[in-house]
């Protein structure tokens, strides 16, 4: 059974992500900042390192959001940008912060689904999706389709969150996502389910060797899992 943010809503699960997202939008940032306490910005930063060597000269950013991921790609001084997502509303909110880093010639925000591209194959020297691949209706196909306008010997970078190694941190961090998170988003976000739904999702999340496996049966190699923080967050690489 899939997890969906409305449980009570017949809609698809792309349709009440891009629901819940716009009605979020205004208040991700802040949310963000405020429940990982900034830690976020240290796991993307990661993230982009792991393309160093790839020198990308144009990056394709899935389920951009916000274009954090987009944004902390330009260290890697790329020719071109292009974050793509399902939510309108997050998009509007990252061309501003585009625009305010007069980034706008270099970085492009286009309202599109990952799981049918618009764009021809093999068109780009990276890929790098920041905590959505959960959030796909249909995994597999989502991957194929990044595999498909990835280039040869091109680098796919997923950062999403998993569930952390057992110990005190482990059980502490687990309380403090599956109660005190959902909480404070939801005073915060006036939204109901969707601090609700984030545990939901990464709880049901194939991570770590699962997802190491869905990426080499959808054509990827050279795959590669890195735990981040006591493993609440991990790095998967991998190559076409």
């Amino acid at each position: 059974m899939q997890v969906v943010p409305y449980k009570t809503s017949e809609d698809s699960k792309k349709q009440q992500v891009a629901r819940m997202f716009n009605g979020i939008s205004h208040r991700y940032d802040f949310l963000n900042r405020v429940l990982s306490m900034g830690i976020d910005n240290i796991w993307r930063k990661k993230a982009v390192r792991t393309l160093a060597g790839v020198k990308p000269r144009i990056v394709l950013d899935v389920a951009t959001g916000t274009g954090d991921l987009a944004l902390a790609a330009m260290r890697l001084n790329p020719e071109k940008i292009i974050g793509v997502d399902i939510s309108e509303g997050m998009l509007d909110v990252g061309r501003k912060k585009i625009s305010d880093r007069h980034l706008s010639g270099k970085i492009e925000m286009l309202l599109a689904d990952s799981e049918n591209l618009p764009f021809e194959e093999n068109k780009f020297d990276a890929v790098t999706v920041g905590f959505g691949v959960r959030n796909f209706e249909n995994l597999e196909r989502g991957l194929s389709e990044i595999w498909r306008v990835l280039r040869p010997g091109g680098m796919l970078v997923v950062l999403e969150f998993s569930k952390p190694r057992p110990g005190l941190f482990g059980k502490l961090y687990v309380f403090y996502f599956k109660h005190v998170l959902p909480r404070i988003g939801r005073w915060l976000s006036r939204d109901t389910s969707a601090y609700s739904y984030l545990p939901e999702s990464v709880e049901a999340f194939p991570h770590g060797k699962a997802f190491e496996a869905i990426l080499t049966k959808a054509g990827f190699k050279e795959v590669t899992c890195r735990p981040l923080t006591f493993g609440i967050s991990s790095i998967y690489t991998a190559r076409k």
